[in-house]
């Protein structure tokens, strides 16, 4: 393994940690508490979506990028609600801190990219980082106020945010989640506006953080859901960028993997190692991707599709990486947790050539250079015990 490699690689597994941090927010099913990695894959959504929103200043994949990045640092210092009594000058202090240590895993130039990025959202001035700020106040609102049966104490918070908090300046900003936040306050339905169009597949795609794939945390304490999955192959595939083809957009490939997973909500997740008719499954994840992108506006969902089925028919360059970080990732994971799945579902070396390193090898031979002599090593010291 290169240095360069290896470095990436530690900084993404460490990334990994922030499927752990509970924010105070829950679920639209009230479920539990969301996460920050779910959080920041939503709120990554809700930059696509409400791109017709920004302004022609702004670069709506540079801002997807910051949201990506936003919360890392809370691997390190925590989540801070917004409604506590905080020393706030305290937590940005530690939160620089944080985030030099983190990004400072990574190569130098990668580092530099990554902090200055993540410090430009933090300093809230530029029209990217102003639009990715308006997109983290109305998230966490409309989380609350979009569920059937809310916390009482989390509709209160809503109200003093709105009021007097940090949100309340989205009466001029954003004059339209303003007023769909107050109307569900109410308990009134938004008036019809472009916004309020696009909240129901907002809503729904909060269903992905219920669905749980094969792949365990590499802290082993419970199994991943699919929403974490997407951020965090995202970070992969911005991370790992330099082993894609020349001719590919990490754009596209970003906003590829943002929505690759949604079909899940309706057709649930489909282990590569278990056992799966295949044709059943096209065909349910084609009904879900209709479905669940019919609840966008016509241009949207004609977008979204679009990009949904080039993902999965694997065929250009673009769609032919995310699929080679897409199968990437888990491996990583499991060699970093003595095996995982594989020994869930007696996984052979041979199933790995053939399912992970084909699609691979096709769309990152470089990362496939790696893991394949790992991968290796591993089933060779899993045949001797």
């Amino acid at each position: 393994m290169t240095d360069r490699l290896s470095a990436q690689l530690e900084f993404l597994k460490c990334a990994d940690r922030l499927k752990s941090v509970n924010r105070a927010n829950f679920l639209l099913n009230q479920s539990r508490p969301e996460n920050a990695a779910e959080h920041s894959w939503q709120l990554a959504l809700w930059a696509l979506v409400m791109h017709p929103f920004a302004s022609e200043q702004v670069s709506i994949n540079r801002v997807i990028r910051m949201l990506l990045l936003h919360d890392l640092v809370e691997i390190i210092v925590g989540d801070h609600p917004i409604h506590l009594q905080t020393d706030w000058q305290a937590v940005e202090r530690s939160e620089q801190a944080a985030a030099a240590e983190l990004f400072g895993l990574l190569p130098d130039d990668q580092r530099l990219e990554c902090l200055t990025l993540w410090q430009e959202f933090e300093a809230d001035e530029t029209p990217d980082a102003k639009f990715a700020k308006y997109l983290d106040r109305c998230q966490p609102m409309f989380q609350v106020l979009c569920a059937s049966n809310s916390m009482p104490e989390h509709r209160a918070i809503v109200e003093e945010n709105l009021s007097s908090g940090r949100a309340a300046y989205l009466k001029t900003e954003f004059p339209q989640a303003f007023e769909a936040a107050r109307c569900l306050l109410e308990n009134n339905s938004p008036a019809d506006t472009p916004f309020s169009a696009r909240l129901p597949f907002l809503a729904e795609s909060d269903k992905l953080k219920s669905v749980y794939r094969a792949s365990r945390l590499l802290n082993g304490e419970r199994f991943e859901n699919s929403a974490e999955h997407s951020w965090h192959i995202m970070l992969y595939a911005w991370i790992l960028s330099e082993h894609a083809a020349p001719d590919v957009s990490n754009d596209r490939v970003l906003q590829m993997l943002l929505l690759h997973d949604i079909v899940e909500i309706d057709a649930g997740d489909h282990p590569i190692h278990g056992q799966v008719d295949h044709e059943a499954q096209e065909a349910a994840e084609n009904a879900a991707a209709e479905r669940l992108f019919g609840l966008l506006p016509d241009d949207q969902k004609s977008a979204f599709l679009s990009l949904w089925r080039e993902f999965e028919a694997a065929e250009s360059s673009d769609a032919q990486f995310a699929k080679a970080i897409d199968r990437f990732q888990a491996p990583v994971g499991n060699l970093e947790t003595d095996g995982g799945s594989w020994k869930d579902y007696d996984v052979t070396y041979a199933q790995i050539e053939q399912r992970v390193g084909i699609p691979v090898n096709k769309g990152a031979p470089g990362l496939w250079a790696w893991l394949q002599p790992q991968l290796g090593t591993y089933f060779s010291a899993a045949v001797d015990i």
